[in-house]
């Protein structure tokens, strides 16, 4: 690469003169043979030469400019004029690609729009446009993307306006395939109806929610519903801490006693473990049901297991466990009781399938450090497109 090239970092271009500290001003010259941009012919006649003044890539803390002499052409082949076409450098543009990019990434990396406006003498509206513009050609690249194999389907919360947003992710790549403003079917329909690839999805997980398990079932035939294991361990716990609010109102206002009721009891240290269940005995009804409560989120987290094992050994384990629930006294077991039983197909592959929606999880923390950064969105489409650029 020739030494000026490296300089302008532009293909084709000779430096002839520099001036000034700061900014830096540029002379060059445009060294490649021109072509006519509509057919192609190299018949060209020169008509007319002008300087055109291009802010470029700063050199160090030093905006730096190019002042590039350009040729307008006649092309003898197809009749027409033109101005010389250079790479990098688009029509009627006043800045280069690579001072573009240097503007839309120190914005993406959490510089306001204002400081940046300050700093380079541009307007803060020019900066949104140009980062707009950055943003729509990453999402481009992956527009037409078919559905996910494995789709991980949850809902977050975007603004007091608009509600509530859907996620659908790609969980295989641990990526965001996309955002939906809404999480009902009806607000869904459109995007879903136009979705390219679903039948190609085979696993979707969800938490416990009717109407994803349904639009799942209606827009992705060939999907199996697996249940996500930390909801159902949450349900699990939220219905055990409401039984114990109706057996122990006093007790369930201890904090102490509350952080250890929540925990698996093999995350408890010794003392903690003694401590419990000395509580636990002078409440003899709390002690058993606290005890089946541990064993079925023990079976509720076995991974990994095949086919054979979980026909014979751990779906009639979870059987005669709904039907013990179903059959409790207590109003709160009853209808955790309910609820697994309604679930249980989805439940049962849990043990089958290792993914999770932790991973989606994941994504909308980074989903609302987005948002933080940006001082919240007002605009749900500027706010999917962020996304996508970034967590697609």
């Amino acid at each position: 690469m020739p030494q000026w090239e490296s300089i302008v970092h532009l293909p084709g271009f000779h430096v002839e003169r520099v001036e000034g500290l700061n900014p830096v001003e540029m002379e060059v010259r445009y060294t490649e043979p021109a072509r006519c941009p509509r057919c192609g012919g190299d018949r060209l006649r020169v008509k007319a030469q002008y300087l055109r003044r291009v802010r470029h890539e700063s050199i160090g803390f030093r905006p730096c400019f190019l002042l590039i002499r350009g040729r307008k052409y006649f092309c003898r082949t197809c009749g027409r004029y033109f101005h010389e076409r250079y790479p990098g450098i688009y029509p009627y543009r006043r800045a280069s690609e690579g001072f573009r990019l240097e503007i839309f990434q120190k914005h993406r990396d959490g510089i306001c729009q204002s400081t940046l406006a300050q700093q380079n003498r541009i307007g803060s509206a020019t900066i949104e446009r140009w980062a707009q513009d950055f943003w729509g050609r990453k999402v481009a690249e992956i527009q037409n993307n078919p559905a996910p194999r494995v789709l991980g389907i949850d809902e977050h919360f975007f603004s007091r306006k608009h509600g509530y947003a859907s996620t659908f992710c790609d969980l295989a790549r641990r990526k965001v395939h996309d955002v939906v403003l809404g999480r009902s079917e009806r607000s869904l329909q459109r995007y879903l109806e136009k979705l390219p690839g679903k039948e190609r999805t085979r696993v979707a997980v969800m938490d416990l929610s009717e109407t994803y398990r349904a639009i799942v079932r209606k827009y992705f035939p060939n999907a199996l519903i697996v249940a996500d294991r930390f909801h159902v361990i949450r349900w699990v716990n939220h219905q055990f801490l409401k039984a114990w609010q109706q057996l122990d109102p006093a007790g369930r206002k201890n904090r102490g006693l509350l952080s250890l009721m929540r925990r698996h009891e093999e995350n408890l240290s010794e003392g903690q473990r003694t401590s419990l269940r000395q509580y636990l005995r002078a409440h003899g009804v709390l002690e058993t049901i606290y005890d089946f409560k541990q064993e079925l989120c023990r079976l509720l987290t076995i991974k990994a297991q095949n086919q054979y094992d979980c026909r014979r050994k751990w779906i009639p384990k979870l059987l005669e466990m709904i039907a013990q629930l179903k059959a409790a006294p207590i109003e709160a077991l009853s209808s955790l009781g309910k609820t697994l039983d309604h679930w249980k197909e989805e439940i049962g592959r849990m043990w089958r399938f290792t993914k999770t929606n932790s991973i989606t999880e994941g994504l909308h923390n980074k989903m609302e450090v987005l948002s933080r950064r940006a001082y919240g969105f007002r605009n749900f489409n500027n706010y999917r497109l962020r996304v996508r650029a970034l967590c697609g």
